[in-house]
């Protein structure tokens, strides 16, 4: 196959790709014979997104992969049961944030660490952490989310990072729209106050 050939071929299963929608997946592993195949679109399709969204969770590299197969070998065991009441995407991050949390938890009650010493932690990793290219203003940026409380920092990357609809989040974390806006508009102030003043008292 010639260089033009292959790059035609590549490009157009990019197209492909881009286009398999999330019906097309369920119904592919619905047949037994196109199940893996169809499992493979899906990575290829949430593994990124889900990557990060796990990682500014809990910043280290290693226990984010390990998250990842673990959100991802519970999606394979579960994708039959999938029923659509929400969308294929809600319904990963949702299995994503809960395996978040649960090894969050884990971490501060085998440490019996405070919770702010927990977010003193992380700020180191995140200093140590190859993720962020040393700019200082978006060094500030993760430290201020750190200081606010689990879920509202889960909001707070969901909306702000990951540009999910209030309606999306409110599928994953079972809060009201409402709920949703408040929380989000509180996190945006504290962050903003973190960001212009060196030390804020939250």
């Amino acid at each position: 196959m010639s260089n033009v050939s292959y790059l035609h071929s590549h490009i157009s299963n990019l197209y492909i790709m881009k286009q398999v929608e999330d019906s097309e997946i369920l119904a592919m592993f619905a047949v037994q014979q196109s199940r893996n195949e169809a499992f493979n679109l899906l990575l290829k399709k949430y593994q990124q997104k889900i990557y990060w969204h796990i990682r500014r969770l809990v910043l280290n590299h290693d226990d984010c992969d390990d998250l990842l197969q673990e959100v991802f070998v519970k999606v394979w065991k579960n994708l039959d049961k999938f029923r659509s009441d929400s969308q294929l995407y809600t319904w990963i991050y949702r299995i994503a944030t809960n395996e978040s949390i649960t090894f969050l938890n884990k971490q501060k009650q085998r440490n019996n660490t405070p919770l702010d010493e927990v977010s003193s932690e992380l700020a180191d990793n995140l200093v140590a952490s190859s993720y962020f290219n040393g700019d200082k203003l978006e060094l500030k940026l993760q430290k201020a989310i750190l200081t606010l409380p689990e879920k509202q920092r889960i909001i707070f990357n969901m909306k702000y990072f990951d540009d999910m609809k209030y309606e999306e989040i409110s599928e994953v974390l079972g809060t009201s729209v409402g709920a949703l806006k408040a929380s989000f508009h509180i996190a945006a102030k504290k962050i903003e106050a973190f960001i212009t003043n060196d030390e804020v008292d939250y």
